[in-house]
This record gives C-alpha cells, sequence and structure tokens, in this order.
C-alpha cells in the first residue's frame, strides 16, 4: 500500500503570548491571514483553519502543509503571529493512505479579515 505524507501544524496559545490593542491584533491577524494565504498559493499550504472554542491546550488553529516537517516548521516559523508570540507551534507528521486526502489547488484563502467577511 502507497501513502501520502503531510505536516500537520499545530497553533497554540503560549501561556506568556504578549497583550496587543485592538488596532495591533487586527494588523497582526491580517499578516497571519496573509501569510497562509501566500503559502496556499504557492503550493506549500493545503489546508487550514482555526480551532474555535478547542479546550485544554489553547489549540488556536491547525495548517496542514505538503511539505515535510523541516520546511513546514521553518514556514510556519515565519509567520507574522507566530514571531510576535501570539502561537506557539506543535509540529507533526500524518501519513494516510495514498489519494484519500485530495486539494481543490483552486481554492482561495482570504488575505486579510475583510477580505474573509469577518
Amino acid at each position: 500500500m502507497e501513502f501520502d505524507h503531510f505536516t500537520v501544524v499545530l497553533l497554540l496559545t503560549p501561556p506568556d503570548a504578549p497583550e496587543l490593542d485592538d488596532e495591533a491584533a487586527d494588523a497582526l491577524q491580517d499578516a497571519h491571514l496573509d501569510h497562509l494565504a501566500t503559502l496556499h498559493e504557492g503550493g506549500k499550504l493545503l489546508a487550514a483553519g482555526p480551532l474555535p472554542g478547542s479546550p485544554g491546550r489553547g489549540f488556536r488553529g491547525l495548517n496542514l502543509f505538503g511539505t515535510g516537517l523541516d520546511e513546514a516548521r521553518a514556514l510556519a516559523e515565519q509567520d507574522p503571529a507566530v514571531r510576535a508570540g501570539q502561537f506557539e507551534l506543535e509540529v507533526l507528521p500524518w501519513v494516510v493512505p495514498a489519494g484519500a486526502m485530495t486539494f481543490d489547488r483552486g481554492a482561495r484563502f482570504p488575505h486579510s479579515a475583510a477580505e474573509a467577511g469577518s
């Protein structure tokens, strides 16, 4: 049997995340969304989204990369929200039977909260 290999990057809220005012938080969210959209357009990021209301360790979001662990970690570390200390990362390999997961390359990720309609 053949398998497809992906990398899951979980975004978590660190215990020492800096407090931001509304204007700074909005600007950082737009930069975060732009980063994800750019990675998706470049074919590295397959899927991403928030984990609303997640209990426990402060899970905030999940990114699914079509790259190896090291490249996925490096790309996720470039996220402005990670660099600003709003998220910390957990990077995990994920293996599924070949073809079990498909992704529409024509899907469009928003580059800002305004574009997302939120």
